[in-house]
Order: structure tokens, then C-alpha cells, then sequence
């Protein structure tokens, strides 16, 4: 495939079914928006010169989203059909050495780069459309063909007629051609339709009459082609997406306990064979799992990495954070951002982590919250402890040394450090260092009250 390619994605569409504020191509597949899933298979051909997007509702919000993709932006201030849309982006292309232009939409998510890179092939010197066999192809542009069986035209569903609605290939829009021949063939379109709008499918028509060759490629799969207009297909190609991405990661050596109840709303940077994966678990953003960890049901992991032989049990929020091999996280706990774990330790249920450092071996099993905190190797962190690090203003840090052992029901009151081997007293409120290798804790004295008599109600 050569450096001639260009590829345009028609994204201008204000999908009124989807009953949104969201422009459409914003709605998300994956964790990424339908667009980005089109860009993505277009930079994924070899060498395409540009690519640019055809924009119009929610334009600006469209251009913020994905600023950073690298595409061009041609605006369509009125949607006069698909036909108009490709004209508007026909000043960004450069035709060079002639060229070939890729029509793609940007509300069909999961078209697959092989199929492109099919479409384009048959497209020198020839009008090429992607098109799929449906059982039912209600809503779709029927191709229509001669007594040859070559591809004559595309006829609209509100156009076409009874026998026209019958047949089951149909267009799914995607489309390749010569730049020369798109250049000439815009201009010469029309509106003439049950619509008003000036169809790009009407090109095929256009090359028939000049006796251009038209070129069919069938796509594979039809879930490959499926566009969204309404929550119900958005709901459906999610699914299609999710059990295709789960698919790969079984291949890989991955163990999910039950496929359908499993979502991957970003990228798997690393993925170590015989990882353990339970129903209902989300990972989302950028994502390393090393070998043999187990992940119980219903956990949420976000931008983390996890060491080899890690187990995090249920019901666990990992987020942004960095778990060590070895560890143990949960049931019910919840590691916040910029929290690392080294090897081995410990976090049991319901404890939070925030933004903390904890080294090998330690462990925090109970009942806790952890943040701005600095915690030493082989520290026990005893059931309902806190190391206070806010004044209402400021955060504060707190430094527990290695070896120290905090008893339950402690307060640490930030900035304070505790000493290496300390041990602090159950129910203290620590507001000073405490020193290495000796007790420190702060109690009221204990009193028993002789004669004293529990209170009774009153007749």
C-alpha cells in the first residue's frame, strides 16, 4: 500500500436517536470514542498520507477530544448528505501521483484493517464498496446488479422498491476510489432522493455510466460493518467489542471465568500467561498484569501494574497505582493513585491506600486509611488505624520506619515519623515522633467507679 493513500472519515452526523448531548462519534466503545476507533483503524493502513475528519454537530467538542490524534479537520456546516461531506474534505487532499481516497464513517467502530486494506487494493483504477450479506438488511443501501452480476448502482431503502428491498448485499458506506475519478464525480451528484441529500453512494451509478469498473469486497463478519444510531447498537457493539477482546486474551494463556462479564476499557500493555480473571472485573486505561495473577470478582483496576503472583480478592478498587509481586490486596480495598506497593504486602478489607509508599513484606489488613505516608519494610499496621494527613488546608506527611508496629485504633497526626522497631499502643493519637525500639502511646488512665449502678427508665 502505497504513501498515495488518503483516507476520509465522515464524523458530521448528529445521531437524533441516541437522544444525547454527547455528539455521537464521542460515544464510547471500550472506554474510547467511536471516532477514535475509526482513526485507529485508518493509521493502522501502511503509509496513509493524511487523514482527515469531516466534522459538523458538536464540531469544537469533537476537535478537543481527540486534538491529539494527529488528523485533519474539514467542517460541514450543513449536512447535505454523505456526498457533501466528502466534498467538504476534498481541499485537504493532495491527490498526489494520483492517489487513492478511503471513505470510512466515523460511527462504524469496529471495521478491521484487513478488509481495508482489500477495499483499497481493488480500488486502483476502479470504484471499489465494502459491502455484507445480511438476513436482515432493513435500513441499508441494497447493492443492485446486472445480468452480468457486476455492481450497477446503490439504491436507498426509502428509494428502492419492493424487489430492490428484497435483495440481502448491502452497502455498508465504506468505500475506496482514484482521487481523479472523486474529483470529477463529486461535482456531478445530485439530490433528486426521497431525502434531498446528495448521496456518495450515487457514485456507483456514475461509474457504471462511464464504464468504470466496479469492485464489490464482501467483508468477513457483519458485526464488523455494524454502525451505531441508537443506545440499543451502542450497548450491542460494546458487547461485540468486549467478547472480541476477551477472545484475545484467553489465546494469550488468560483464564476468564465467565467472557461475558468482563470489560477491557483501554490498553494491555503486558499480560503474563495463567492470570486468573472472575466475573464482572473492569480494567480500563493502561494496564500491565504480570504471570499467574488472580483477580476475584468484581474488582475495578485502572493505569495500574501488577507484579507476578499477585492476588487481588473481591471487590477491590486499584487506580492508578502500582501493586508489587506477591501481594495480596483485599477483599474490599482500595488503593488510590500514586500508591506503590514492593513485594509481598498486605492489604486487607476495607482499607484505602492514598499516595503511598509502602515497602516489603508490610502489612495494613484491617480497617484502615493510609495517605501522604511513607511505610517501612515488615511494619504492621494494626485494624482501624489513620494517619491524619489533612488540616482542612494542607497535606502532611507521615514516615513509619521499618519493622514498626502500629496497634489498633491509632491516629498518627501528620507531620510525624515513627521510629524503626517502634511499637505504638493500641488507641493512641500520636501528635510527636515516636522513638525507635521502645512503646510509645497515649491513653487516659483506666478507673473502675465502685457502687456505681446503670440508670433504669422511669415508670
Amino acid at each position: 500500500m502505497g504513501a498515495n493513500l488518503e483516507i476520509v472519515i465522515l464524523a458530521a452526523g448528529q445521531g437524533t436517536r441516541l437522544k444525547s448531548a454527547i455528539p455521537k462519534v464521542l460515544h464510547q466503545i471500550g472506554g474510547k470514542p467511536l471516532l477514535g476507533h475509526v482513526i485507529e483503524a485508518a493509521s493502522s493502513l501502511t503509509a496513509p498520507h493524511n487523514i482527515t475528519v469531516v466534522y459538523g454537530h458538536g464540531g469544537e467538542t469533537v476537535r478537543e477530544a481527540l486534538q491529539a490524534s494527529g488528523v485533519q479537520w474539514a467542517k460541514q456546516e450543513q449536512q447535505l448528505g454523505t456526498g457533501h461531506a466528502v466534498a467538504q474534505a476534498l481541499p485537504h487532499l493532495k491527490g498526489e501521483g494520483g492517489g487513492t481516497v478511503l471513505v470510512l464513517f466515523g460511527d462504524v467502530p469496529l471495521v478491521q484493517t484487513p478488509a481495508l486494506q482489500s477495499l483499497v487494493a481493488a480500488a486502483a483504477n476502479a470504484l471499489a464498496v465494502l459491502t455484507i450479506d445480511l438476513d436482515d438488511p432493513h435500513g441499508y443501501g441494497r447493492i443492485v446488479r446486472n445480468s452480468q452480476g457486476q455492481v450497477s448502482r446503490i439504491v436507498e431503502q426509502k428509494d428502492a422498491d419492493e424487489a430492490e428491498k428484497a435483495i440481502r448485499e448491502v452497502n455498508t458506506g465504506v468505500m475506496a476510489m482514484p482521487y481523479d475519478l472523486l474529483k470529477w464525480w463529486l461535482p456531478q451528484l445530485g439530490n433528486n432522493n426521497a431525502q434531498g441529500e446528495y448521496y456518495l453512494t450515487d457514485l456507483v451509478a456514475l461509474a457504471a455510466k462511464e464504464s468504470v469498473p466496479i469492485k464489490a469486497e464482501k467483508a468477513a463478519d457483519p458485526n464488523d460493518v455494524l454502525g451505531v444510531n441508537n443506545r440499543e447498537q451502542l450497548a450491542q457493539l460494546e458487547r461485540i467489542y468486549q467478547a472480541r477482546q476477551a477472545q484475545r486474551l484467553m489465546a494469550a494463556g488468560v483464564t476468564l471465568r465467565d467472557p461475558a462479564r468482563f470489560d477491557l476499557r483501554g490498553r494491555i500493555l503486558a499480560m503474563g500467561t495463567d492470570v486468573e480473571i472472575d466475573p464482572n472485573v473492569i480494567l480500563e486505561g493502561d494496564i500491565r498484569i504480570g504471570l499467574g495473577v488472580k483477580i476475584g470478582p468484581n474488582c475495578f483496576i485502572r493505569n495500574a501494574d501488577i507484579g507476578d503472583g499477585a492476588s487481588i480478592e473481591a471487590n477491590s478498587v486499584i487506580d492508578d497505582a502500582v501493586i508489587g509481586a506477591g501481594c495480596r490486596i483485599g477483599p474490599f480495598a482500595r488503593i488510590r493513585p500514586q500508591t506503590v506497593l514492593a513485594d509481598h504486602v498486605h492489604v486487607g478489607n476495607f482499607v484505602e491506600l492514598k499516595k503511598s509508599q509502602v515497602d516489603r513484606g508490610s502489612k495494613i489488613n484491617h480497617l484502615s486509611y493510609v495517605g501522604d505516608a511513607t511505610v517501612g519494610a515488615g511494619v504492621n499496621i494494626g485494624a482501624g488505624t489513620i494517619t491524619c494527613n489533612y488540616d482542612g488546608v494542607n497535606k502532611f506527611q507521615t514516615v513509619i520506619e521499618d519493622g514498626a508496629f502500629i496497634g489498633s485504633d491509632t491516629q498518627l497526626v501528620a507531620p510525624v515519623r515513627v521510629g524503626k522497631n517502634a511499637t505504638i499502643g493500641a488507641g493512641s493519637t500520636i501528635t510527636r515522633d515516636a522513638p525507635e525500639e521502645v512503646l510509645t502511646l497515649s491513653r487516659a488512665k483506666q478507673l473502675t467507679v465502685d457502687g456505681w449502678k446503670r440508670p433504669v427508665k422511669k415508670n
